[in-house]
């Protein structure tokens, strides 16, 4: 299954440590840091990937809920079939940053990882991964 991992540009530290605990579980993941090269046409190549991913994992963040890049992506996910159960939603962070007020409705509707729930980041990534093969 191949993952496509919707987040804030600020929040890449924590994408690259998402990523690698997906691809260890066996998952194939669209990372943009990895796969959008300089003159390359970013708006083409994350449209691109958007389909031709199965899932994703919506990272969040303070910074996340304010990206119109992010609520897009959301958008197409929302739309397309084959995310139909496949779109995770995962807070990250203090949750007086992040009320989930802030967080579109719709997603308040799906089952949502806390990741502040784990005492260790990889508990919370090896959550997101298990949700992911529970889909496949």
């Amino acid at each position: 299954m191949k993952v496509f991992i919707s987040h804030a540009y600020t929040d890449t530290p924590l994408v690259k440590k998402v990523a690698a605990g997906l691809e260890r579980a066996g998952l194939e993941v669209w990372d943009a840091t990895r796969e959008i090269l300089p003159g390359d046409n970013w708006a083409d190549k994350v449209a691109r990937a958007l389909k031709e991913s199965e899932a994703m994992v919506v990272l969040l963040t303070p910074d996340a809920l304010r990206s119109s890049w992010v609520h897009w992506e959301i958008q197409y996910a929302l739309g397309e079939q084959i995310y139909r159960n496949r779109l995770i939603p995962v807070l990250v962070g203090d949750p007086e940053e992040l009320p989930k007020e802030e967080v579109p409705w719709i997603l308040r509707r799906l089952h949502m990882i806390d990741m502040g729930e784990y005492s260790e980041e990889e508990e919370g990534i090896n959550q997101i991964a298990q949700a992911l093969i529970g889909t496949a």
